[in-house]
């Protein structure tokens, strides 16, 4: 896994990259979000590939629980990625509405992702 930071102004944002998945579990979510937390980040941008496909299933839970902590701690997360290919209409619901709001959004790409957090 690897951390870039990216600094516009006074904003500091991790940008998580990896080979592998990086969330696969809710475990996984939650030590991405303790360890981002405690190096000072609470702006943080993950990309969809790095990211179970289970998590895109609303079903089972995952992203609701990981991206209720999220919100909790007041963390807020850009999820980089083409969502075109999920075709619930739950899941296209549940992205429109957060990325009307604040904490959580999705986005195309990582420019995208980094000026939303930073601007807002």
């Amino acid at each position: 896994m690897k951390i870039e930071t990216h600094k516009i102004k006074d904003t500091l944002v991790a940008e998580v990259t990896s080979d592998d998945i990086i969330i696969s579990n809710n475990e996984d979510g939650l030590d991405l979000l303790g360890n981002l937390y405690y190096q000072g980040f609470d702006k943080i941008v993950i990309h969809e590939k790095d990211i179970t496909t289970d998590f895109f299933d609303l079903k089972n839970g995952m992203a609701g629980e990981i991206l209720q902590k999220f919100s909790t701690y007041r963390v807020r997360l850009a999820i980089v990625g083409d969502f075109s290919k999920y075709k619930s209409k739950s899941l296209n619901d549940f992205i429109f509405e957060s990325n009307k709001g604040r904490h959580i959004n999705f986005v195309t790409s990582t420019v995208e992702a980094i000026k939303i957090l930073s601007d807002r």
